[in-house]
């Protein structure tokens, strides 16, 4: 099991941006077999932000520049910036790259794109705490979202979000679990596009699979398998983080889940016995935005409560890979930027 403890990092504060334009899922009808009401209710998926306008780093660009705004940061200071996502400007260069040029950051700075989606933001932070220290970097900022994941599918939207940390020797340690199985990596995958199956003309034919009109660059998703995937990790990952470390699991203030669908969040807030207060969702009205679903639902849901006090969090996201990664983190006068809506 890969368990990691990181001392001396102070999460500093958050932001998110979603385009302004949204999609009520009650107005869709994308093949013969959907039902509007019964998908909503199902999934908790109202409505979604989207547009063909904006990538996952321009939103993740206007999140940056919000929150650095209100964190009073000079871009100098910054020596690292980590871009979490599935849907990279290209397929190379690296998209962290041309953040660190849009934003104005120093050529000193470390920049690096991980590749994950529903377990990215934890896997990003681990990277992100593990990189700051005394000996390390001081200021790191951690971009993480997705765009245009699937125009089909009625459960993604978009969204970029910026986390900020910093090195801080009186900051509670961070606790992390994670764990991966890559027999499982067929349950939800994009067949073609890359260097296994590259595109060709079949790539863009349209055929009907579990209902919806589907194309091999689109996200196939095996449902029951990734339901039954996740309703049993995402409760044992967030028990043995606590159970490794020695604290109770029921103690923390919010537990935050990677927003996959409602019935499924649920029977995990279930299981673990949680109260419903204190497990926010974003779902209704932004959908499953990836590796920004955890951050999102905390800028969205929880801002004007947690910022003046000291909060505990168990965040635990699960899903493409399959993998998954939970983490408990302690925050004290965190900044949250309101959410930007981008026009």
């Amino acid at each position: 099991m890969s368990y990691i403890q990181h001392k001396h990092v102070r999460v500093v504060g958050m932001a998110a941006a979603v385009p302004k334009e949204t999609v009520s899922n009650l107005e869709i009808n994308n093949s013969k077999d959907y039902d509007a009401s019964a998908f909503v209710k199902a999934t908790g998926v109202e409505e979604r932000h989207r547009s063909e306008k904006y990538t996952t780093s321009d939103l993740c660009l206007q999140a940056a520049e919000r929150l650095l705004a209100g964190l009073g940061w000079a871009k100098e200071e910054i020596d690292g910036l980590i871009f979490v996502s599935q849907t990279h400007d290209y397929q190379l260069p690296a998209t962290a790259c041309i953040l660190q040029n849009r934003l104005g950051l120093s050529r000193d700075t470390y920049a690096v794109d991980l590749s994950l989606g529903c377990s990215g933001w934890v896997y990003g932070m681990s990277v992100a705490t593990a990189l700051i220290g005394k000996q390390g970097l001081h200021k790191v900022l951690l971009c993480a979202g997705d765009a245009h994941l699937n125009e089909a599918d009625p459960l993604f939207g978009d969204a970029g979000t910026v986390t900020a940390l910093e090195h801080d020797e009186a900051a509670q340690d961070l606790l992390y679990h994670f764990g991966t199985d890559g027999e499982g990596y067929e349950a939800i995958i994009i067949p073609d596009g890359g260097m296994r199956n590259q595109v060709n003309a079949q790539s863009f034919e349209m055929e009907e699979i579990d209902g919806k009109l589907m194309n091999r660059l689109m996200i196939h998703m095996n449902g029951m398998d990734v339901f039954s995937f996740g309703i049993s990790t995402a409760p044992k990952s967030v028990k043995q983080l606590a159970e490794h470390f020695g604290y109770d699991y029921l103690d923390a203030d919010y537990y935050i889940f990677h927003q996959a669908n409602m019935k499924m969040n649920n029977m995990i807030a279930k299981k673990l016995k949680l109260e419903e207060s204190k497990v926010p969702s974003s779902m209704l009205h932004f959908g499953n935005t990836s590796s920004a679903s955890i951050p999102l639902t905390i800028v969205t849901e929880l801002a004007g409560k947690v910022e003046a006090q000291r909060t505990k969090w168990t965040c635990c996201g699960f899903g493409v890979g399959l993998s998954w990664g939970s983490l408990y983190m302690v925050t004290d006068k965190l900044v949250i930027s309101p959410l930007i809506e981008v026009e």
